[in-house]
């Protein structure tokens, strides 16, 4: 009975824990909703359930602002970034964790130093950097910024995931006379897309929210992004444009959303478990 009563408890206290948690994730995103649909404009975000819903907001923010261009120009630059770090980090990723190079363990301990450095302490440098190659108020620029910040720790990441599949796969495709590309795209690669999976929607989420890099590097009105755009609306404290800021976030989430459901089916981590066997 005694330990029974322990379990009881200790679930109780789980299940407290979570709906607390769920309230101090979930309060903020309803707040935001209900001022997106609700008519007119508000001085600060209120959670009231007895206005009236209307898409007015919606439709004024693609017919007074230019939400539309911000909106494509960062779903461009989310979806090169991601594309462009995709890329990096997976070739990266496989070449620190199945061959040996001079300077392994170094550049391994150097991504970590860097990743050290916050991303404040870097946009004097990025401004630079900008200016010398031509690439202030340019999205290529941003794209590279976003693509290369994120290959330190991911490739790390990417690292580790592909030392759990075992060797014994190399091993055995290199017996059946398979090369160096066909052992990572037809044996490798398809084993570790949850790994892939997990950092496409990383990478494709960093431009709809960040904001002090784009900030430093993107100026005109028609190449900034979603980020830059929405702040707008709401850093005149004389004219706070809430609600309209509110349908600009809730239309961010759709296509991280759609993202998110259609990798989801790559987020099992149990592929490895059939990869050995056979």
């Amino acid at each position: 009975m005694g330990k029974k009563k322990a379990t009881l408890i200790g679930d109780i206290f789980s299940y407290v824990y979570l709906f607390l948690f769920a309230v101090i994730i979930l309060y903020p995103l309803l707040i935001t909703v209900l001022s997106a649909f609700n008519p007119g404009n508000v001085i600060a975000f209120t959670l009231d359930l007895t206005r009236t819903w209307t898409l007015d907001n919606f439709r004024r923010l693609f017919g007074e602002t230019f939400y539309g261009r911000w909106y494509i120009n960062t779903l461009k630059v989310a979806v090169c970034t991601m594309a462009l770090q995709l890329v990096l980090i997976v070739f990266s990723g496989f070449a620190y964790s199945r061959y040996r190079f001079y300077g392994k363990k170094t550049s391994l301990k150097f991504f970590l130093i860097i990743q050290m450095v916050p991303t404040t302490a870097a946009l004097t440098a990025f401004y630079v950097m900008a200016l010398i190659s031509g690439g202030l108020d340019h999205q290529w620029f941003i794209i590279l910024l976003y693509a290369g910040g994120g290959v330190p720790m991911n490739t790390w990441l990417m690292k580790q995931y592909f030392d759990t599949v075992p060797l014994a796969l190399d091993e055995s495709a290199m017996i059946d006379g398979a090369g160096h590309f066909r052992r990572f795209w037809q044996i490798i690669l398809p084993l570790v897309r949850p790994m892939i999976a997990i950092q496409a929607l990383w990478a494709f989420m960093s431009p709809w929210g960040e904001y002090m890099t784009a900030r430093f590097i993107l100026r005109s009105g028609e190449n900034i992004t979603v980020a830059i755009g929405l702040q707008q609306f709401i850093s005149n404290p004389r004219e706070q444009r809430v609600t309209l800021f509110a349908a600009g976030a809730v239309l961010i989430a759709i296509p991280i959303s759609l993202l998110f459901f259609y990798l989801q089916r790559d987020f099992v981590s149990g592929l490895m478990e059939g990869g050995t066997k056979g």
